[in-house]
């Protein structure tokens, strides 16, 4: 059993940058790949970013390529998404998820490929 809890949501001006934390609870933290998700009010919860159990292999939605960088310390049981040169779509509640992956490079970008999600925390980007 995993618990999530995210944090670093906020209000932030178009172009601004935010710095998300997700902290993991409970044991084996290193076998699960990590992602991200958003959801905008009216829309479905849509991928944003993953990253492998040792962290060496990501992957990212196209909307943010180029602008979000995921991270993890596997001894803090930690994973970030920093997120740059915000847009006001890039508004949504975030969410943290964790999948047992075991030790593979095999990143999903689908919600049922995740067993434990987090609360999520709200990102407002103004124009």
């Amino acid at each position: 059993q995993v618990q999530l809890v995210e944090s670093g949501g906020g209000l932030v001006q178009a172009g601004g940058s935010l710095r998300l934390s997700c902290a993991a609870s409970g044991r084996a933290f290193i076998t699960y790949a990590m992602g991200w998700f958003r959801q905008a009010p009216g829309k479905e919860r849509e991928f944003v970013a993953a990253i492998s159990w040792n962290g060496d292999t990501m992957n990212y939605a196209d909307s943010v390529k180029g602008r979000f960088t995921i991270s993890r310390d596997n001894a803090k049981n930690t994973v970030h998404l920093q997120m740059n040169s915000l847009k006001p779509e890039d508004t949504a509640v975030y969410y943290c998820a964790a999948e047992r992956s075991g030790y593979t490079w095999v990143l999903h970008t689908s919600t049922p490929e995740y067993d434990y999600w987090g609360q999520g925390t709200q990102v407002t980007v103004s124009s």
